[in-house]
């Protein structure tokens, strides 16, 4: 968070010198000590971050090709003259031990087409498929698979 801080400071500044160096760090520090004081920052909720973020990527170039994917089938069954949907309603749970896994699960699922999560209580879900075969394996899907491997 201090070299964001600091960065955004330089970038802001729209030049470098000593002074401005002097004044980011000073204000850098400044902020970084109110964030722990009154926003209840820690320096380890950022080691996560930082330890979690090349899977966080991963996890958002697999949300956009699965989106990419599933707007072609719902496409393809909106655009056929024979295709009609065949509507389910699943419940499973996750298995995710975090509030932050589980929403983060349920809004992929919302985002991707076709699918839609109707109820998220901890780790039960309740998600409404356009067609059945969007439902296979939903429980064990790429994305719980990723958010398994977050160390919070």
């Amino acid at each position: 968070m201090a070299i964001l801080l600091f960065l955004l400071w330089i970038i802001w500044n729209g030049k470098v010198n000593a002074e401005i160096i002097l004044f980011g760090v000073a204000l850098t520090a400044l902020v970084l000590l109110f964030a722990v004081k009154v926003l209840g920052y820690s320096l380890e909720s950022e080691r996560r971050f930082w330890r979690n973020s090349p899977l966080f990527l991963r996890y958002v170039g697999v949300l956009i090709g699965e989106i990419f994917k599933a707007s072609l089938a719902v496409a393809k069954l909106a655009c056929s003259p024979g295709g009609s949907p065949d509507p389910v309603i699943v419940e499973f749970h996750s298995g995710l031990p975090s509030d932050f896994q589980n929403a983060l699960l349920a809004n992929s699922i919302t985002l991707t087409p076709g699918t839609f999560t109707l109820i998220q209580e901890g780790d039960r879900f309740v998600v409404h498929c356009l067609r059945r075969e969007y439902a296979e394996g939903i429980d064990e899907s790429v994305f719980v698979e990723l958010l398994r491997k977050v160390k919070l």
